[in-house]
């Protein structure tokens, strides 16, 4: 299978809806690649991607690795706080993570 189901979320979704791309967005991937690499390659700018969930564990952008047949959903920067920790796209204070 060389297909990716992505989703986003707050303004991805609205740059999903406005190049009319269906949700779940199903597509194709030959290779593995950072979630990074596969923003870019859906033409989706860097500082609206946050955090990245990748079969449900999060991940910074460039750290996840997606591969052909995985769930990814984009994250944008404005999750309310108690969403972050409970996410894990930040990390409470103390624990060397960031805010």
């Amino acid at each position: 299978m060389s297909d990716v189901e992505v989703r986003a979320f707050s303004f991805i979704k609205a740059l999903f809806d406005a190049r009319g791309w269906p949700t779940p967005l199903i597509y194709k991937l030959e290779n593995s690649c950072t979630a990074g690499e596969l923003a870019k390659s859906l033409s989706i700018p860097d500082d609206l991607v946050e955090a990245v969930f990748i079969n449900g564990k999060v991940f910074r952008p460039g750290e996840g690795v997606v591969k052909p047949g995985d769930r990814v959903a984009f994250i944008p920067p404005g999750t309310p706080g108690p969403y972050r920790l409970l996410l894990g796209i930040a990390r409470p204070a103390g624990s060397g993570g960031d805010q």
